[in-house]
């Protein structure tokens, strides 16, 4: 059967893409790079959750708008928490929470219950805002994975971005060599970012080994004391399980490049696949023992409570929400804050 990582005898030969300093890409690219400084990352995030806002925010703005607190107002609030993909284990952690409050508390009217919920959603993802830590080795390599048509590219374009924010030295890999134009979209993401990718042979008849690919990248970035290594990886279905050993296959060869690589194994799940992202997490840990989730695209949805469904399924130890992504523009994945993203939930 056809596998998305099949390679010839002869695998073509990974191929180094230096971007010129000098190129024309920095029109569209410093345009997306420079942020408007007038508009703070916590607006964007509020402008970006829109949608879920009006679908969760206003229903609960009219649910907690005065009354008594009695079991017709909890079942209604649970309609709302489940129609906004928060999950069945979220809404019904989230509503024992409100009832022990209101007992604890002495709550009698339902506007008191609006803070209550904010606090206590706040304080279920608080548990996934764990910060990315790349200093525990030179290079980091990060492998990005995912199901198809998730952002895998686009993200790993933006955290490049991020991490030359901070100061840091980034090369690319290209280890998608399935998909139609994915090498040269990840070369264009380099030459807006100016950094290195390893890619494979652009003749189309050559299709490259990704772990090769990813291998030569970590064995590149060593020599020349590069911070951190983000690899491309091919998309692939859960169902898919043949695909699934070969993602394992990649994996395996990196850490012939470098022990303990990859040190980073980030997810990236598209919001607008609502309850399905469960299914793809656990899928994809299962096969790599996933260490951190990329959320893009939550201004696309009006179900942006499968954060909280994310949460729902793992109270003891949920994964690492390491970004967001709010927008298409180059500074719009950021890491993620319980507090700031609930806050940009609710009116």
């Amino acid at each position: 059967m056809f596998s998305f990582f099949k390679s010839k005898k002869n695998p073509a030969d990974s191929a180094e893409t230096p971007v010129s300093p000098d190129t024309d890409v920095q029109t569209e690219a410093e345009a997306e790079s420079k942020p408007e400084e007038s508009i703070s990352f916590a607006a964007k995030l509020k402008q970006g959750l829109a949608r879920t806002r009006q679908n969760l925010g206003k229903q609960l703005s009219g649910l907690f708008g005065g009354g008594k607190i009695d079991e017709a107002l909890y079942e209604e609030l649970e309609t709302i928490l489940l129609t906004s993909d928060i999950g069945v284990s979220a809404t019904q952690q989230l509503l024992e929470n409100l009832r022990k409050q209101v007992k604890r508390d002495a709550l009698t009217d339902s506007a008191q219950l609006k803070e209550a919920l904010k606090e206590s959603l706040i304080a279920m993802l608080e548990p996934l805002a764990q910060p990315l830590d790349t200093t525990t080795h030179k290079p980091f390599v990060i492998m990005i994975t995912g199901v198809n048509g998730v952002g895998k590219t686009t993200s790993i374009g933006k955290l490049a971005k991020y991490f030359q924010i901070q100061g840091k030295s980034v090369l690319l890999a290209a280890g998608d060599t399935f998909r139609a134009a994915a090498r040269e979209q990840l070369i264009a993401w380099g030459e807006r970012n100016n950094v290195t990718v390893i890619a494979p042979d652009s003749d189309p008849d050559k299709k490259g080994d990704p772990a090769a690919v990813i291998f030569d990248a970590v064995n590149s970035a060593k020599a020349r004391g590069i911070d951190i290594v983000l690899a491309d990886t091919a998309g692939r279905l859960t169902t898919q399980l043949h695909l699934m050993e070969e993602i394992k296959k990649v994996k395996r060869v990196v850490a012939k490049a470098m022990p303990d690589a990859p040190h980073e194994v980030l997810l990236v799940l598209d919001a607008n696949t609502g309850q399905n992202a469960i299914t793809q997490v656990k899928a994809f840990d299962e096969a790599l023992n996933v260490t951190g989730l990329i959320l893009t695209k939550l201004d696309g949805t009006a179900k942006g409570g499968v954060v909280a469904a994310i949460a729902g399924q793992y109270p003891e130890n949920p994964p690492a929400l390491r970004f967001i992504g709010v927008g298409e523009g180059v500074d719009d994945l950021r890491p993620f804050d319980a507090r700031q993203f609930v806050d940009a939930l609710f009116d």
